[in-house]
This record gives structure tokens, sequence and C-alpha cells, in this order.
């Protein structure tokens, strides 16, 4: 038996040429929105497990084939344009590797549904961190700030292990520590973001696979149209004199779409209309 078939669910694993449709154009604009802001996979994990119908896991696992494409495809735009900065990042690129490995273990054993609950909390903190002096995320150029070993650490970690865990939020949460903490500009802080996520996600990616949790059929088509919208956003961020701008109220907004959803208010709005 291919192995993810018995996670499935047997009614929905067949693939129509729409699913393939839909999963082409929300790739684009996941690998779009990932590069530039986060939460892409809101609307990747969404067709997996909405559209398709496949268990959490299994969505999680096939999910990275694209977030690997994508991050893989927007660092390399970014390190082109030179808004790749690596010299200044060892230690970050480091605990969050080493955190996204310890934090697989955890998607691979509890349901990622039991930890939505947390998230959306997150996200209305978050939402008051953009609001909250809106310069401190607009500055054009980085002034790297090299954060307390004892500080870093832990910071740098606990975001590997969320992004090894479930992956979707993990671009906004990352890229507020690089803008907030480290002091970069959002356009460099999303450059590393997308570095830090590819490589991470490769081991994570394996990993998944070892245990038949990726549906490749799926996950590649999801990864074709993530990578061409998150090259294409990444070459945008690079040349845009006002990428910062643009990736700012882009976060702010795909935070309260974010939050809406969770809390039921978009469904509230189309029962509504």
């Amino acid at each position: 038996m291919v192995p993810w078939l018995k996670y499935a669910n047997p009614r929905k694993t067949m693939v129509e040429w729409y699913h393939y449709l839909i999963a082409i154009v929300g790739g684009v604009l996941a690998g779009g929105i990932n590069t530039l802001a986060g939460n892409g996979s809101a609307i990747t994990l969404s067709i997996l497990t909405e559209v398709l119908g496949l268990p959490g896991n299994l969505a999680n696992g096939t999910n990275r084939v694209g977030v690997l494409s994508q991050s893989a495809a927007g660092s390399f735009a970014f390190y082109q344009h030179g808004k790749l900065d690596l010299i200044h990042s060892r230690q970050n690129i480091t605990w969050t590797v080493i955190g996204a490995i310890c934090g697989v273990g955890l998607a691979i054993q509890i349901s990622n549904e039991q930890f939505l609950f947390v998230f959306k909390y997150l996200m209305i903190a978050m939402l008051l961190v953009l609001l909250v002096k809106p310069k401190r995320w607009l500055k054009e150029t980085s002034d790297h700030r090299k954060i307390q070993w004892w500080i870093a650490i832990p910071i740098y970690f606990a975001l590997g292990i969320y992004g090894g865990f479930i992956q979707m939020g993990m671009g906004i949460f990352y890229l507020a520590t690089m803008v907030l903490v480290a002091k970069y500009s959002m356009v460099e802080g999303n450059a590393l973001k997308s570095f830090v996520v590819a490589l991470y996600t490769l081991i994570v990616l394996a990993i998944f696979q070892y245990k038949g949790l990726v549906r490749w059929d799926i996950g590649l088509v999801l990864a074709a149209g993530q990578t061409v919208g998150g090259w294409y956003t990444a070459k945008f961020a690079s040349r845009h004199p006002q990428a910062n701008k643009v990736a700012y109220w882009l976060l702010i907004v795909i935070v309260i779409l974010a939050l809406a959803n969770m809390f039921g208010l978009l469904t509230l709005l189309c029962w509504w209309c």
C-alpha cells in the first residue's frame, strides 16, 4: 500500500482536474504571501484539508514540498539582488534549524488542530505588535543588533520548534523577531526568513517522507505554484523602493484575515451576504 493511503479519507483521495487548478492558483498566491509577509500556509493547508480531505498530519507533511520550493526560489532571488545577509545570522540559522528538527517530532505525534486554539491568540498579540509604533517596521536599511546568546538561543530555538511543528504563521513570527529584535529591515528579514525556512524544511520534509506523511502528486503541483509566487515576489521586494511599506500593510491584512477566519467572522460574513 502507498504509505499515505492509510491516513487518507477514501472519499476524497481521488484528485480531479480542477483540484490541480485550485492548487496552482492557491500555490502562487501562498508563495507570494509567504515571501513578502507570512501565513501563506493557511491557504495551502486549507486546500489540502478542505478540498482534498487530507488529515492534519498528512496535509502538514505534503505542505512542506511547496514550502521548500518557494523558500529556495525566494532566497535565491533575494541573494541575486544582494538582500540576503548570512554573515550576521549563523547563530540564528543554527538554533532555528535545531528547533525545527525537534518540532517535527511534535507534528508527527500531535494533531495540528489541537494547536490552532493557541495560534489564534498568538495572532491577536501579533496584530497589536504590528499596530504599535509602525515606524519600527518601516526602516529602509538593516541595523544588525547582536543579541546576547542567553536570549537569542531560546528565541530562535522556539521559532524552529514552531516552524517544524506546523509552519503556518511561522513567517509572521520569524519576521517580527528579525525586525523588532535583530533590527533587520523587512526586506532583509524576509530574505533571511526564506533561506532559514528552506534549510530546515529540507530536513523536516525528509522526516515526514520517512514516516509516509507526504502526498507527492498534489504536493508537487502546489510547489510549482508556490515557486512561481515566491520567485517573482522576492524579485519585486528586492527592487521596489516601497517594498517595506507593501510588506508591512500586507502583513497587517494577512493577520486580520487569519483572525477573522479563525473566529468564524468570514463564514458569518459570507452567510450574511
